[in-house]
């Protein structure tokens, strides 16, 4: 195995296992209750409920968008025939410029995941379902595109390795790319923690490190975790790597960090809105959109 690829992959595991257990074990030894802090108080089952079936829909609208993303610059492309589907896509004909637009999915998730981000950290909507939506976007837009320059680094026939041979990076430049997305990752995750904090409807969720602790956990953990199973009947049928690996890779960067880092936010504000969080409206969505890709985007769309 060549130094880089070595490298790289030593970082990772630092990054995605090391820094964030031990982070996560400082709170354990600093979750004693504080003198004078509010009493803790359960978030409840609905939030978990909530936030799972959002994860579900802000996962599967940011693969689609990332889909779209790479048929679109090759619908334009003389010589190439794209077909989306609704886990993958394909075309017939040759281009060079073809393996440069292998790049351009992960690159439209980046942005919508940053602009979600921005959004949620200056526009704040005040309805629990729309804040909780925005977060889960912001999380799977650049959680999806992320790990994908690292995977790009290290397998040129990944969509972002063939993007970086139509460029001639070299394996300084493949290695230097890799490591900033490593260290962007729990910059990410880090911004994201306080805005997850703000959505708890109680100063008995955010009071304490061990209530701050726990609210992400029912709030963003367990929902992420049980999303990534949801997320399957949307990715079948394809081959049970590409069903399995893509929602790994999406939560293991990030949730850790999320999960770990909760204990730290001192200063968060249960910011929540009073009212119960609705559970039919994201429930309908996400039929819809299962309906949708299964019976619309499966055979798939042919843009020529």
């Amino acid at each position: 195995m060549a130094t880089g690829h070595m490298l790289i992959l030593a970082a990772a595991m630092l990054t995605v296992v090391a820094a964030p257990l031990a982070l996560g074990l400082a709170g354990v030894a600093s979750a004693r209750p504080a003198a004078g802090a509010s009493p803790a108080t359960a978030p409840g089952w609905r939030i978990t409920a909530a936030s799972t079936l959002l994860y579900v829909l802000a996962f599967n609208l940011t693969f689609f968008i990332q889909e779209l993303f790479l048929v679109l610059p090759k619908a334009f492309t003389p010589g190439l025939r794209p077909t989306l589907y609704h886990n993958n896509h394909s075309w017939e004909g040759t281009n060079p410029l073809a393996a440069l637009f292998q790049g351009t999915g992960a690159l439209a998730t980046l942005a919508v995941g940053l602009g979600c981000l921005w959004m949620l950290r200056h526009v704040r909507p005040r309805s629990n379902g729309a804040r909780l939506l925005l977060f889960w976007m912001a999380y799977c837009g650049c959680f999806m595109a992320l790990p994908q320059v690292v995977i790009g680094a290290l397998s040129p026939g990944s969509d972002l390795g063939m993007a970086m041979d139509y460029l001639h990076l070299g394996a300084g430049a493949r290695l230097g790319a890799s490591l900033l997305a490593l260290a962007a990752m729990p910059l990410l995750a880090l911004l994201l923690c306080r805005p997850a904090l703000g959505m708890a409807p109680a100063p008995g969720n955010v009071g304490r490190p061990g209530a701050r602790t726990r609210f992400v956990f029912c709030a963003v953990t367990l929902p992420a975790l049980l999303g990534s199973a949801l997320v399957i009947p949307f990715r079948i049928p394809r081959e049970m790597l590409e069903v399995v690996i893509v929602p790994v890779l999406v939560f293991l960067p990030g949730i850790p960090w999320l999960q770990a880092a909760a204990w730290r936010v001192r200063d968060a504000r249960a910011e929540g809105a009073a009212t119960g969080w609705p559970l039919a409206y994201p429930f309908a969505a996400v039929v819809a959109l299962l309906l949708l890709f299964q019976l619309v985007l499966r055979p798939g769309i042919r843009f020529y």
